[in-house]
């Protein structure tokens, strides 16, 4: 079997095809995969430390005003369109997933022009362009929030959840806080603003230090590389008084250390949300407003309205809101263990497993069509 997946631009269209690439690798150690990305996404410097075949096409998005520049997309787009049937026909894949970005739109496109078996793979409670203009194409459409159903063919969606969340599973308490100078035995607040950081969540955690280090819980707080060494000049000697908060620039082992915290406290991004649900994880989530069709908040409301998650809106967001939140969750036990269990039931976590079944289910489809 060949599979030849693509999306690119961010993580949330990247980890999701690299969860799905591993469990297949795992139970099919013949399967080939060729890996398609943008030229100037973030699957440049991922894609290539995982030794998956790799291929780029340069494209970018449409500007949502009127702009010289929506000629050069189009003219990109078919230029894309071409190379990618050109890639399609020298590895023959037997089936084609795209996972979302502009480069899955050329990719996925192709593909159905060519007849091959196709689907896309939206993680978001709102899809994105892409994949709402390949939907009318593709042979199925499988989304993690039921709530996106509404926006695709309904004879071609399936809920599949988000492959993500089947890694997390597995993961067992163990010492990994002390490898940030924290005390496994005490309960553990983990808070990120996504891999970059995000100055807004950052401003609050600051202003909110003097608090927090007065409290019995202790704090992880992966601030992002471009913040962390403003961070350390805002804060100076005063951090060694914050004997319970760990401030880092980014933590590599992230899962395992999510696997040993009570309560998370971060963006609302698909992957995230996956990785949280699938881990049964109370979460605070402070959606970012600078994302397509606002797409995060509504990815939070899903898991506020089950009384999973706590919602802060990116404006109302100061130290003193966000300590209040913590305290609220973090002094009842009844709350967090309610949450936890709310938290788990939206949890997909055999997410590759189901895809997996799509995908031989479409090819053995096509080769009886034949």
């Amino acid at each position: 079997m060949k599979i030849l997946v693509t999306g690119g631009g961010t993580g949330g269209h990247i980890y999701p095809a690299l969860a799905f690439i591993k469990y297949v690798q795992s139970i099919d150690a013949t399967c080939e995969f060729m890996y398609v990305g943008g030229k100037r996404g973030l699957e440049n410097k991922i894609i290539p430390q995982t030794g998956l075949p790799f291929k780029t096409l340069e494209i970018q998005g449409f500007k949502r005003s009127l702009s010289l520049d929506n000629f050069k997309t189009i003219q990109l787009f078919l230029k894309s369109y071409f190379q990618a049937k050109k890639i399609l026909r020298e590895f023959q894949p037997d089936v084609v997933i795209g996972t979302g970005g502009y480069v899955s739109g050329a990719v996925v496109y192709a593909a159905s022009r060519l007849k091959i078996p196709t689907i896309v793979h939206e993680q978001n409670s709102v899809p994105g362009i892409t994949n709402k203009f390949l939907s009318r194409f593709v042979d199925k459409v499988g989304i993690v929030f039921s709530d996106a159903g509404q926006y695709f063919p309904l004879h071609k969606t399936v809920l599949v959840g988000n492959p993500r969340a089947q890694e997390m599973q597995g993961i067992e308490r163990s010492d990994v806080l002390s490898q940030y100078s924290l005390k496994p035995s005490i309960p553990t607040v983990l808070i990120f603003g996504g891999s970059q950081g995000a100055l807004k969540i950052n401003q609050a955690v600051i202003s909110a230090l003097p608090e927090l280090a007065k409290r019995d819980y202790q704090v992880l707080y992966a601030s992002g590389e471009r913040y962390y060494r403003q961070i350390e000049e805002e804060i100076g000697m005063s951090k060694d008084a914050f004997k319970n908060i760990s401030i880092q620039p980014y933590i590599h082992n992230m899962a395992e250390v999510m696997g040993n915290c009570d309560l998370l406290i971060g963006r609302a991004g698909a992957t995230s949300i996956a990785e949280l649900t699938a881990l049964g994880l109370p979460a605070i989530l402070i959606p970012s407003p600078y994302v397509t069709n606002d797409h995060q908040t509504k990815n939070a409301k899903s898991l506020e309205k089950v009384g999973a998650a706590v919602v802060i809106a990116d404006n109302q967001l100061t130290g003193s809101s966000l300590v209040a939140a913590i305290d609220r969750i973090m002094n009842d036990a009844d709350k967090q263990k309610n949450m936890a269990k709310a938290s788990k039931s939206q949890g997909i976590t055999d997410a590759s497993e189901r895809l997996y079944a799509i995908v031989q289910a479409l090819i053995q489809e096509y080769s009886h069509s034949k």
